[in-house]
């Protein structure tokens, strides 16, 4: 069952509850304007065997490959590899197994526009990113303006063992816990966190990531409006 933290923070399972199923895609609704979010969006995707088209709503949406392998519009897919739809656009994933990705979209949409995609979509794989450090953590920017997306962020980051102070950022976020375990806190209030847990940060709101194993704990990060993670406030 979904938690519920402080100033709308909200934590669930990767497959949390009963999922929609079109096609041979099955999807589970974390988190939307319709349950509480200002703008963002965050879905778990899965895809069994076969062809389908991802995409078509009137907004930017980035996602990225928890495990599975497959292609997009002739182009590999494979886990730790994030992509980006404009806005109106479809992208056509074929797969021989099962694909499972986490999908969000800023602004949130009330509607779709379908077109047709003209030309192959960027591909970007993690380890091909720049490796940048605030304090002592370290992250990875996949998709942001540089490839078109000039709304939203989406980055992969990787925090020590312990916990940081306290801080809120200007903008919305949606986080997956990707491996490691930990707490996250809202303000005073904390749940436990591991792998498959998925979080949604309203605007300024005071929070932490704390690390209570032994070893990196590491996520994916999506924000709109977009911006550098290494930015953060406190009180």
């Amino acid at each position: 069952m979904a938690i519920d933290l402080t100033g709308g923070c909200r934590v669930s399972l990767l497959r949390e509850g009963s999922p929609r199923e079109q096609g041979k895609v099955r999807e589970w609704q974390h988190i939307g304007r319709a349950s509480g979010a200002a703008a963002m969006s965050l879905r778990t995707l899965e895809l069994s065997s076969g062809r389908a088209q991802l995409g078509g709503a009137a907004c930017d949406e980035v996602l990225y490959v928890l495990d599975g392998t497959g292609t997009l519009q002739g182009q590999r897919l494979a886990p730790d590899t994030g992509f980006y739809i404009p806005p109106g656009a479809r992208a056509c994933v074929e797969t021989a197994d099962r694909m499972t990705f986490l999908s969000a979209r800023c602004p949130d949409p009330e509607g779709a526009t379908a077109v047709s995609l003209d030309g192959n979509l960027t591909v970007v794989r993690l380890e091909d990113c720049i490796s940048e450090t605030t304090g002592d953590r370290w992250y990875r920017v996949l998709l942001d303006h540089k490839i078109g997306a000039s709304q939203v962020t989406q980055f992969v980051g990787a925090i020590p063992p312990g916990r940081a102070p306290d801080h809120f950022h200007e903008y919305e976020e949606v986080l997956c816990i990707l491996s490691g375990r930990g707490s996250m806190w809202a303000s005073d209030k904390s749940t436990p966190i591991e792998r498959g847990s998925c979080i949604y940060l309203p605007r300024r709101q005071m929070h932490c990531v704390e690390n209570t194993g032994d070893s990196e704990l590491r996520l994916l990060g999506v924000f709109y409006p977009s911006g550098s993670p290494a930015v953060r406030y406190s009180r």
